[in-house]
């Protein structure tokens, strides 16, 4: 469970220096109770039973309950008591033994990093906060405690009684400057003391295993007589998880609140700067992921320096947008990966952890799943990708091309992607004048024409006097409705038009999305397979320390034009890089790139795209033309 940017009022080891009085504390400690009168209400209702059960007994033997009446309640009450104390028992013994989640990092032991551990250990004392257990790094823009004192974790697992495990994003370390880090990660070192009050700590307890409950049921391995009663159980946990659910929340509210307090009196200068740093790391680290990992591990390959491409990219950032200028000049400050003692090998292991997290890659490198450097990424993942996309496209094209016609070409050419896509010529592209028996103007195809008819129609309208106003009330809502619904059909027939004014595309697109969505769903068929077998062989495969942990999807599903789009967008380079002297190379914002003359193509894009929207290949043939690209020849298919 993490605690997030949370933080603490209390001091170390009862010390006078703690913050028993403020606000934040106070309510903290005031939403803990909350939390555990819960668990004391759970508690009472389930011994509640007995206890009715002890009291009928205790008649009977004193000579007060006596008779059959009595004797049937003491019947019916024993065999309840029994009954909810069972159940009592089984859910405090599942809540007990549920493994609690914990996030999958890189552990950071202090030889790894003796600075590191100096500098949290230092802030710790400057906040007067116990110091974290541990330190573990994760591939994300983010820092929190977590607590690992559970022994179900096993590895993962810190001693009983110790803190909770510091958890930083590994891209900070990279972009941030040592100061820098050091004023993110005060608030969260602040959120150390509450581990040391009994009852917040008792309550985060409590609450998360009784998260870890509800997760119980969809374990795999269980029997179906288990997962029953699990399913009971979980129905127990969530119902005292809703009870307690929101003093939950203000409790870890009332303790970053006290936390960030506390850290005021840190690097409050720093602490501004170190804030926007965040933001800018974050943005340039989901660039970095979508736009240039992700290719990487679909044709799987693992960029091994994913960290330090973190400051290549917002320094490309700082060089493209001017409101980032300036940040690049903390470059020559001291990196917060100094701190570290082999950063390299640290990059790498959070490189491979984040392709584990993101797409779902082995745990291993092995011949389908290598690192690649920065430098080989041009030719082992642009190239590839691009030649993979064109032999992808043109597979496609030859099923339908055999459906239409068994005789029809195979050359894997640009011209014959061009003449397919290519919209026909005998379609109108202006729509006919209008006539004087027309009773409402015609109207182009197209949402925009019909809205400028529209508004031309009231601009000419003239105006009415007052005392005809009532008279015409009824005609003009009658004419309104007529008008509304003339508009209406004008704009289900533009966007009919918008759908179907390039039919090849719309019919390539489909067929290409089909094969892409069965090519993914093969990828995943087979991590799934290697995740059962590492399971079943003790290896940990992409699961996390505490069982599998879920793929975070990096972008959105995709259109099938935009899909299409794309693997026009890689034939044209291809047919570039095999006729002239264009070469694959690499953007830090925007992944795979075209260089011709050492330059990016950055018009490339909207060429192709008039081809597979309109059907227009005018401009990308002006474009080739002027390139020197010859899509008559050949391309190389991977």
């Amino acid at each position: 469970m993490r605690y997030g940017v949370s933080g603490s009022g209390f001091g170390n080891g009862g010390k006078d220096g703690g913050l028993g009085d403020e606000w934040g504390v106070r309510a903290a400690r005031s939403r803990a109770l909350a939390v555990l009168r819960v668990r004391g209400r759970a508690l009472g209702a389930a011994i509640l039973p007995a206890a009715v059960a002890v009291v009928l007994y205790a008649g009977e033997v004193t000579g007060h309950f006596t008779g059959t009446g009595w004797a049937t309640a003491r019947v019916i009450t024993t065999v309840l008591a029994v009954v909810v104390l069972l159940a009592a028992a089984a859910v405090a013994l599942v809540v007990a033994r549920a493994r609690p989640a914990v996030t999958p990092t890189v552990e950071l032991s202090e030889t790894a990093a003796p600075d590191l551990h100096r500098l949290v250990r230092d802030l710790a004392d400057r906040l007067d906060v116990p110091a974290p257990s541990a330190i573990a790094l994760t591939p994300d823009c983010d820092s929190w405690l977590e607590d690992r004192s559970h022994r179900a974790h096993g590895r993962a697992a810190v001693p009983a009684g110790a803190g909770p495990v510091l958890v930083i994003g590994s891209p900070f370390l990279w972009w941030m400057r040592v100061g820098e880090l050091r004023a993110v990660l005060a608030p969260v070192v602040a959120g150390t003391g509450p581990a040391a009050d009994p009852d917040i700590a008792a309550a985060r307890r409590f609450v998360r295993g009784l998260d870890a409950a509800v997760a119980v049921p969809d374990e795999p391995g269980l029997d179906p007589l288990r997962r029953f009663g699990a399913r009971g159980v979980g129905r127990v946990a969530r119902l005292l998880l809703r009870a307690c659910g929101n003093h939950a929340a203000e409790m870890e509210r009332g303790v970053a609140a006290a936390g960030s307090e506390r850290a005021q009196a840190v690097d409050q200068g720093t602490r501004i700067v170190a804030q926007e740093q965040v933001g800018l790391a974050y943005a340039g680290w989901d660039r970095l992921l979508t736009r240039v990992a992700l290719p990487a591990w679909r044709m799987g390959r693992w960029p091994s320096r994913l960290d330090a491409g973190v400051v290549s990219a917002l320094t490309e950032l700082s060089r493209r947008d001017r409101l980032a200028e300036g940040f690049s000049s903390r470059l020559g400050e001291r990196p917060a990966c100094d701190l570290l003692e082999e950063p390299g090998a640290v990059d790498e292991a959070a490189s491979l952890l984040a392709a584990r997290l993101f797409h779902g890659g082995p745990a291993e490198a092995g011949p389908d799943w290598a690192p690649v450097d920065w430098s080989r990424y041009p030719e082992e993942v642009v190239d590839r990708k691009w030649r993979a996309d064109a032999a992808r496209l043109h597979d496609v094209l030859d099923r339908l091309s055999t459906a239409a016609d068994p005789e029809a070409p195979e050359a894997p050419t640009l011209t014959r992607v061009l003449t397919h896509l290519t919209a026909p010529q005998d379609r109108p592209s202006t729509p006919s004048a209008p006539t004087e028996d027309d009773d409402l103007p015609v109207v182009p195809p197209g949402a925009e024409a019909a809205a400028e008819a529209r508004a031309q129609a009231g601009a000419e309208a003239p105006a009415r006097p007052e005392h005809l106003a009532a008279e015409e009330e009824d005609r003009h809502e009658t004419e309104g409705r007529d008008e509304h619904e003339t508009d209406a059909e004008h704009e289900i027939d533009a966007e009919d038009e918008d759908d179907v004014r390039n039919p090849a595309a719309d019919a390539l697109a489909a067929a290409l999305s089909a094969q892409v969505a069965r090519e993914d769903a093969e990828r995943e068929a087979r991590a799934a397979a290697g995740a059962t077998a590492g399971a079943a062989s003790g290896a940990a495969g992409f699961t996390g320390p505490d069982g599998p942990w879920p793929l975070a999807p990096l972008l959105p599903p995709r259109t099938g034009r935009d899909l299409l789009a794309d693997h026009v967008t890689a034939l044209v380079c291809c047919a570039a890089v095999d006729t002239t002297g264009a070469a694959p190379g690499l953007d830090w914002l925007d992944g795979p790139a075209l260089l011709v003359d050492g330059e990016r193509a950055a018009d490339l894009g909207p060429r192709v795209l008039a081809l597979v929207e309109e059907g227009d290949p005018a401009p990308l043939r002006a474009w080739l033309s002027t390139t020197g690209v010859r899509p008559e020849k050949p391309v190389r298919l991977l």
